[in-house]
């Protein structure tokens, strides 16, 4: 008796594993095309173009500055003492030393830009995936990029678009839209 009980049981857990699994609606989204589409994305971009473009200047100036220093060294030194000879070449070396370090100093400070730019882009994105999930029933939402083998599922890129008020070109994606896509009314059980 103990043991039908216990095949009975186990039999009613898979039954309910199984049942909850198939009541499962799944979905994927590419982060990075939804992020891509957003208008913030595009004003960030502009802001990070317009700032690398001031750093790459700045450099370009103190590459200038550096060549016309060690010009009229070379056409001054024929008339300096050694000593200051000496101390002009040592500030020629550090401001080579300074500008040498330049390039890195500028791809730094376009990835913290960058970084600080896109995080309320990434959080609004991420919220708005949140509450599209929830408002059309998606239990799991996969993103689409680390899927190698999934259950079938949907493209949520679409809805989440619609919600945001972004009007998407579908061909520049490279996405569908839903195979199901959720009713408008849906009907409560």
């Amino acid at each position: 008796m103990k043991r039908i009980f216990t095949v009975l049981f186990i039999a009613l857990g898979l039954f309910a594993a199984t049942s909850a699994q198939s009541q499962q609606k799944i979905g994927y989204i590419s982060t990075q095309d939804l992020i891509s589409v957003m208008p913030e994305t595009k004003i960030a971009d502009s802001n990070l173009t317009q700032l690398q473009t001031a750093l790459v200047q700045n450099a370009q100036e103190k590459e200038a500055k550096l060549n016309a220093d060690i010009e009229k060294f070379n056409k001054d030194s024929g008339t300096m003492s050694e000593a200051v000879k000496t101390v002009k070449r040592s500030e020629l070396q550090k401001l080579y030393q300074e500008l040498a370090g330049e390039e890195q100093r500028i791809q730094q400070q376009l990835t913290q830009k960058r970084d600080q730019l896109l995080a309320p882009i990434q959080k609004k994105a991420f919220e708005t995936v949140q509450s599209v999930a929830k408002e059309n029933g998606y239990t799991l939402i996969f993103e689409k990029e680390a899927l190698l083998v999934a259950p079938p599922g949907d493209d949520i890129l679409p809805l989440v678009a619609k919600k945001l008020n972004i009007k998407l070109n579908l061909s520049n994606t490279g996405t569908t839209p839903p195979a199901n896509p959720p009713a408008t009314n849906p009907k409560k059980n």
